[in-house]
């Protein structure tokens, strides 16, 4: 699965994938199913929201990008 990750989103990348850092931005055309047990808001991720727990469950070859969640839409159902 890590080979498979690792060509995928290489494949996907939008510059040069550089080996030292942990950020790699791709174009977004890979829908991926997250599981987690809990949402928070947080400063300290650009998308203002953490994952509590969260884990890969399935890439989602049957959607495509646009059939996905946006961020806009997870955060419209937050509580609190």
């Amino acid at each position: 699965m890590l080979a498979w990750q690792t060509e995928r989103f290489t494949e996907l990348a939008t510059s040069p994938v550089d080996r030292s850092s942990y950020v790699v931005h791709v174009r977004p055309e890979q829908v991926v199913e997250i599981a987690f047990d809990g949402l928070q808001r947080s400063t300290r991720y650009p998308g203002g929201l953490a994952l509590r727990f969260a884990r890969v469950v399935r890439y989602r070859d049957d959607k495509t990008a646009a059939e996905a969640d946006t961020i806009e839409h997870v955060r419209s159902h937050m509580t609190g």
